[in-house]
């Protein structure tokens, strides 16, 4: 049985801040971007088609960031 990672969750202080990092600065792909309540989002980049990608996750909170 093939075994693979779909995503990464990686925290962030800003989505929006993120999403302009990952895709104007490396290139990467803006594969999903779903709100999910008024503060939280469900974000996933991507380096390339398919493959692991990365969920971006807004930290909640001091601790977090």
């Amino acid at each position: 049985m093939k075994l693979e990672m779909a995503a990464v969750t990686y925290l962030v202080r800003d989505y929006d801040e993120a999403i302009a990092w990952f895709s104007d600065k490396l290139g990467f792909v803006l594969m999903e971007d779903t709100p999910l309540s008024e503060k939280k989002r469900w974000v996933k980049v991507s380096a390339g088609q398919g493959g692991t990608c990365l969920l971006l996750a807004k930290a909640d909170g001091p601790d977090q960031e």
